[in-house]
């Protein structure tokens, strides 16, 4: 968040969003209530928000193992050239599997997070649909083992 936004957001606002990021499912007039305002502010604080970009939308998160996703893995991606980058976007983009693309600084020029149900997916998916994208030289698998630490930053 930049600067310019950090300053036209107050204590309410900051308030609200440190509610919502503990829970996303908190009712308005739940809120409301915490906050000591009416369930009218919250909307109009919270429209104000979503309209400055700072909330972008609200996320269910999924037990993936229990639906059957084992396998959560990182793909550091070589692009050949930066002209390449917009159709390599645009492909791994595609992919259901690929859950998340950042373009990178260091050794990768694209580091992607991956979600497979099993190891014979992540090879077809490496094999068959990431590696035959033109542009893509070659790419570095990263097999997450657990993750300790999943959270909202803080405001």
């Amino acid at each position: 968040m930049s600067m310019n936004q950090l300053s036209h957001l107050d204590d309410l606002d900051l308030q609200i969003l440190d509610i919502l990021i503990k829970d996303c499912r908190t009712p308005y007039l739940e809120i409301a209530r915490i906050c000591h305002v009416s369930g009218g502010t919250i909307h109009v604080r919270m429209k104000k928000m979503e309209d400055m970009g700072i909330i972008k939308g609200t996320r269910i998160v999924l037990n993936l193992p229990k639906l059957g996703y084992d396998v959560c893995c990182f793909v550091g991606i070589y692009v050949d050239k930066t002209s390449s980058f917009n159709y390599v976007f645009e492909e791994l983009a595609k992919i259901k599997e690929v859950v998340e693309l950042h373009l990178t600084t260091g050794d990768y020029s694209v580091f992607s997070k991956v979600i497979c149900k099993n190891i014979t997916d992540l090879q077809d998916l490496l094999m068959n649909k990431i590696n035959t994208i033109t542009g893509i030289q070659r790419t570095d698998t990263f097999i997450s083992l657990t993750q300790p630490v999943d959270r909202n930053i803080q405001l």
